[in-house]
Order: C-alpha cells, then sequence, then structure tokens
C-alpha cells in the first residue's frame, strides 16, 4: 500500500473528488503495513514510530506547508449558499477571516515537522477535512433522525443524545452549551465541523439568520461566544474537539483495514 493509494481511499470515504489544500503527502511511502494516527503527530511521534517500526505517520491537523490552506474556508461560502446566503455576501465575510488567519499563518514554522520526516525518512502525510467531512456526516444524520419531528427539542437534549455515541461517550471533554442554555429551544439543528475552522462570529451570525437555530461545533474561541452571546439570536453546542475528529478517523482506519493496513490510534483520537 502506497501513502498515495491511502491518501485515495480517505478521499472516498469522505467522497470528496480531489485533495483539499489542508491535506497533503509530506514524505511519500510504499509498503505500508502499519499506521500510526493521531490528531496531533509532530516530531516526538515522528520519532515513536520509527522506534516502534511504523511504516507510516497520519496527523489530523495538517502539518505541511502549503500557503493555499486558508481557500478550505470557502467551503463556508457553499454550505451558506445552500442555507438561502447569497455568495457575494458571505464571500465577503470569509475574506475578512481569510486575512486574519492569515497572521498567524504567516508567522508560522510551517516545516518543522516536514523537515523533521524527512531527516527521519519516515512517510508522512495529513489528513484534515476528509475526516471533519465524515465526523459531520455522521452526527448530523444522528441528530437529524433523533429530532425527526419534536420540535420542542432543546439544547440541552442535543447534549445528552450526543453521548449515545461511542466517540463523545468515551471522550474526558462532554458536550457543552457555549452560546444559550439548557432550555433553549433547538430550532433547526446544523453540524458544522469542515471548512478548516472556525468561521469567526459574523460568519456564524449568518448561518443564525439563514434560519439555524443550533450550530453543533467541535470548538469556538471565548470571543465568538461572547459576540453571538450578545446578538442572542442562537445556540451554539460545543459536541467536543477531540471526539469529533475522532469519527473520520476512526472510519478511515476501518478503511484502510480493509485493504489490511494496520492502524494504531494515539494523541487525542478517541475510540467508539
Amino acid at each position: 500500500m502506497t501513502t498515495e493509494k491511502l491518501m485515495d481511499l480517505a478521499l472516498e470515504v469522505a467522497q470528496l473528488k480531489e485533495m483539499p489544500n489542508d491535506c497533503g503527502i509530506t514524505v511519500k511511502g510504499e509498503n505500508i503495513k502499519k499506521v500510526l494516527m493521531g490528531v496531533d503527530m509532530d516530531t516526538p511521534e515522528l520519532m515513536l514510530a520509527q522506534q516502534l517500526g511504523y511504516d507510516l505517520v497520519v496527523t489530523h491537523h495538517p502539518r505541511h506547508t502549503n500557503v493555499d490552506m486558508l481557500d478550505v474556508l470557502d467551503e463556508h461560502i457553499l454550505k451558506l449558499e445552500a442555507l438561502g446566503v447569497p455568495r457575494n455576501k458571505s464571500q465577503k465575510l470569509i475574506k475578512e477571516r481569510k486575512n486574519e488567519l492569515s497572521y498567524n499563518q504567516h508567522v508560522s514554522n510551517s516545516r518543522r515537522s516536514e523537515s523533521a520526516a524527512q531527516l527521519l525518512n519516515m512517510p508522512f502525510m495529513s489528513i484534515h477535512t476528509p475526516a471533519d467531512v465524515i465526523g459531520e456526516s455522521i452526527v448530523q444524520q444522528f441528530l437529524d433522525e433523533k429530532f425527526k419531528d419534536k420540535p420542542g427539542t432543546t439544547v440541552q437534549d442535543i447534549a445528552e443524545a450526543l453521548e449515545e455515541l461511542g466517540e463523545y461517550k468515551n471522550s474526558a471533554r462532554k458536550p457543552v452549551i457555549r452560546v444559550g442554555d439548557k432550555e433553549s429551544y433547538a430550532g433547526k439543528i446544523y453540524v458544522l465541523m469542515s471548512g478548516l475552522t472556525g468561521p469567526g462570529a459574523d460568519v456564524l451570525k449568518e448561518y443564525f439568520e439563514a434560519g439555524v437555530g443550533t450550530l453543533v461545533m467541535m470548538h469556538i474561541p471565548e470571543a465568538d461566544a461572547k459576540k453571538l452571546k450578545e446578538q442572542n439570536i442562537g445556540n451554539v453546542l460545543i459536541a467536543g474537539h477531540m471526539s469529533s475528529d475522532s469519527f473520520g478517523l476512526n472510519k478511515i482506519a476501518e478503511k484502510w483495514a480493509e485493504f489490511g493496513v494496520e492502524t494504531t490510534m494515539m494523541s487525542g483520537v478517541v475510540k467508539a
């Protein structure tokens, strides 16, 4: 098995036709039988993998250099358009968010892990959006079925329901309500877990104004939560970061297993 084939299988599970810019193969590999996978994999994990005899290290959060990575945020434009928000409106807001994030991106040590993998000659790849898309789909389908034709659903009902899923049940970090409260009516439930990272409070407001009542997300900065509370038009339920990432990673590993590739999980991955 090659790194390229493993990437293709991950994209297949996520039903993506091409590799997003937050994914990448930093060091190619072949004859891969044992994989070490985690949410955040860096130089220590690369060295550990070499010592333990693994053939490939897979990180969820990107550890490769791609100056176009922020373009993945454009997915929010398409998501909002499906909810009725014109592209021209959301595009301007996303452009502002990209500019904000570019400051940190520009000063980051983007080749730190990349250079370590090359020196160790350890195959290394990042799989971000595919895992997020898979998890987003799983959680959305679960909540749609769970609360179909139940207009009285509250945000607390959603939080409790999430723990029926293994990744949330087994996580150390439980779902928490960041905007709204336990008694708040949920309204339309929208799971937002892909699109690179949080799009910012101004973009999240567009989801609410488009008819969403409760956003179920992986994480949110305190400043964004505070701003949304002041707007007082929707709810935000944070399902959990590592646990939400784990849905997609677990599914990808299951797919690889069908082709004889054994994956060991570490660094934040929660087993179902």
